[in-house]
């Protein structure tokens, strides 16, 4: 009689990491070429010539726009706030925010799926399996994935890139991961391209964009209020908990 065969899992190929390597190949490309390219100084110097295209293609400038920023953010090139500003340089605030807001959604998304292809459903299964500290962790996130979601994306302090690449390790579903991506970015985004409406005026002056607006009370403080109003959930939570209710 043959010997049985060994019950193992078979690990999936390595054109599940495909996209992931791609993605990473394309970054170290980008950040080699384009740091240069994607500037203030690149936008200062064409935005006359980029002023007169909108004004002569203006459908055709948003959907450029709109598709180079996909791509900056799905491929993590350098530039993404220089895109946010240029958003509001073209289109103003609104619809600038709008525009910026989508393709960064859109961008992160595809960070997210491809996290999820290569690793994610691997990663996931795992700490579902585990009853040690990785399934209490994975228990944790489920309990409070809108919250958890909500407050990386408010919180200045989180990369986007982070912010993209670990929800899809823990199994969220897209759905959520989407939403809580496009409102959660929004107060930021809003402030940026703000800034951005606002070059026309810093071009004149000879001066650069003050990006640390964000850090300004005005601006930060609502942002900490929203934060905190995404932790409440996971504080009652965990204050229920305690109490054994």
């Amino acid at each position: 009689m043959m010997p049985p065969m060994s019950q193992t899992t078979p690990q999936p190929g390595l054109s599940r990491l495909i996209p992931l390597i791609a993605l990473a190949v394309a970054a170290a490309v980008g950040f080699a070429l384009l740091r240069d390219v994607l500037s203030f100084e690149a936008l200062r110097d064409n935005r006359e010539a980029l002023l007169a295209f909108r004004d002569a293609h203006y459908a055709a400038s948003v959907a450029v726009f709109i598709a180079l920023y996909i791509a900056i953010v799905a491929f993590s090139l350098p530039g993404a706030t220089i895109a946010t500003l240029t958003g509001g340089f073209l289109f103003a605030t609104f619809p600038g925010a709008l525009f910026n807001i989508a393709a960064a959604t859109v961008g992160a998304a595809l960070i997210f799926l491809a996290a999820r292809w290569g690793l994610g459903q691997r990663l996931t299964a795992r700490m579902q399996a585990s009853a040690g500290l990785a399934g209490r962790i994975k228990q944790g996130i489920d309990e409070n994935q809108w919250s958890m979601l909500f407050l990386i994306r408010l919180v200045p302090a989180v990369p986007f890139f982070v912010a993209n690449i670990v929800p899809a390790l823990v199994g969220v579903p897209l759905g959520r991961f989407v939403i809580t991506t496009f409102f959660g970015i929004m107060p930021g985004a809003v402030v940026y391209t703000s800034v951005g409406a606002g070059l026309g005026e810093v071009f004149a002056r000879g001066e650069a964009p003050d990006l640390g607006i964000l850090f300004t009370a005005p601006i930060l403080l609502p942002i900490l209020g929203l934060c905190a109003l995404a932790a409440l959930p996971i504080a009652l939570r965990a204050l229920r908990g305690r109490k054994g209710l």
